[in-house]
């Protein structure tokens, strides 16, 4: 799912449809009317402002991501945490999120150009599966580290065994692959086609055209499902789970503990519900199950733009929740940064005695006894 969102599709079908000469009637007779209408709609907006807004946020997006995800991936590489396997999710997780951010100036080119595509086919597939992989991958991550935070706190306790090391790394092989998986089918289908009358190059999806709509809604519907529909009642439900093993108390330490675990929740509920709403009207509209107007497909396209670009700031905001708030991720910021000479003095050895267990962090900097 590239920053250039399944709306612009339309843009393309428009530009094959502005004379009877530029129809492909082969594919016209697949479509019905109703969506072929959808075509002639003029903007109620200007479409330039939205997008160079768009493209200023993407650029913000840009820019506090690369560098809040860099930092995270340089501190968790130095830090060599041989004892505490979570941060291999929190790891990954940034890598993630570092590899989306990274792909945001190519979209911003293409977006302050109305959607023109100068860098060629095999960039346009790159890029988007560069995107869209490690876009799964972040969420993927994220549910992971949910389930296994609240197993390591109820089942496992502190022990660190072999057996949970390779656990681990077996499942961040495994959310690779499903995030590769998931991408591969609107990649596979990503060309590059040049209008016939503007002579500009597009990146967009080119379904067959016998079932152009139903390939649409069946890849909105995967978005829907891998993306929002599986991970977040799983995230809600196991984080609800370890909140509750959180013991109500007069503990300040508990009492932010259970604070930063809601935060997770509603950060991931505020970031991917509207789009992931949007999406599922835009699917209902391609279904006719909400009747076609104007009004409707202009509403659509600002708001998948939109709300496809407040969804990445996640990119931003993990780098935050899940490791800058954390006790020993900030005592391995400071060993990096500001006692990376001082070993002689005993400073970054008193560092190291002063971090937590694994099972205290899994369950948020925790003080419960063990």
């Amino acid at each position: 799912m590239s920053a250039i969102d399944i709306t612009e599709i339309l843009d393309y079908l428009e530009e094959m449809n502005l004379t009877e000469q530029g129809i492909d009637h082969s594919f016209s007779n697949s479509v019905e009317h109703n969506f072929i209408e959808t075509l002639v709609c003029p903007h109620s907006f200007n479409k330039s402002a939205v997008l160079y807004t768009l493209s200023l946020f993407y650029i913000f997006i840009f820019i506090i991501g690369l560098v809040a995800n860099s930092v995270v991936v340089w501190v968790n590489l130095r830090a060599e945490r041989n004892r505490y396997e979570t941060h291999l999710y929190i790891l990954n997780l940034a890598i993630a999120d570092l590899c989306v951010v990274a792909t945001l100036p190519i979209w911003v080119v293409s977006l302050i150009q109305h959607g023109h595509w100068p860098f060629g086919e095999v960039m346009c597939k790159i890029t988007h599966l560069i995107f869209s992989v490690n876009l799964f991958g972040s969420i993927f991550f994220l549910t992971c580290m949910s389930v296994d935070r609240y197993i390591s706190v109820v089942l496992f306790g502190d022990s660190n065994s072999r057996k949970k090391k390779v656990v681990r790394r077996l499942i961040c092989i495994f959310v690779w692959l499903l995030a590769l998986a998931a991408s591969i089918p609107d990649t596979y289908y990503l060309k590059t086609t040049i209008n016939l009358i503007s002579e500009e190059t597009s990146c967009r999806p080119a379904y067959p055209g016998h079932s152009f709509r139903e390939w649409m809604v069946g890849i909105q519907l995967s978005f829907i499902v891998l993306g929002f529909a599986i991970p977040f009642p799983i995230i809600a439900i196991f984080y609800i789970l370890l909140a509750r093993v959180i013991s109500s108390s007069s503990d300040q330490d508990r009492r932010i503990s259970r604070k930063i675990i809601f935060t997770y929740i509603v950060v991931f509920l505020v970031c991917w519900l509207p789009y992931h709403a949007v999406l599922l009207i835009d699917a209902l509209s391609l279904l006719n199950v909400l009747p076609f107007s104007c009004e409707l497909e202009n509403f659509l396209y600002v708001a998948l733009h939109f709300t496809q670009c407040f969804s990445l700031i996640h990119c931003c905001v993990n780098p935050i929740i899940y490791n800058f708030i954390n006790k020993n991720y900030r005592y391995d910021l400071m060993k990096a940064f500001i006692f990376k000479y001082s070993t002689k003095t005993g400073l970054a050895k008193l560092i190291d005695a002063s971090k937590v267990s694994e099972t205290e962090y899994s369950a948020v900097e925790n003080n419960q006894p063990l």
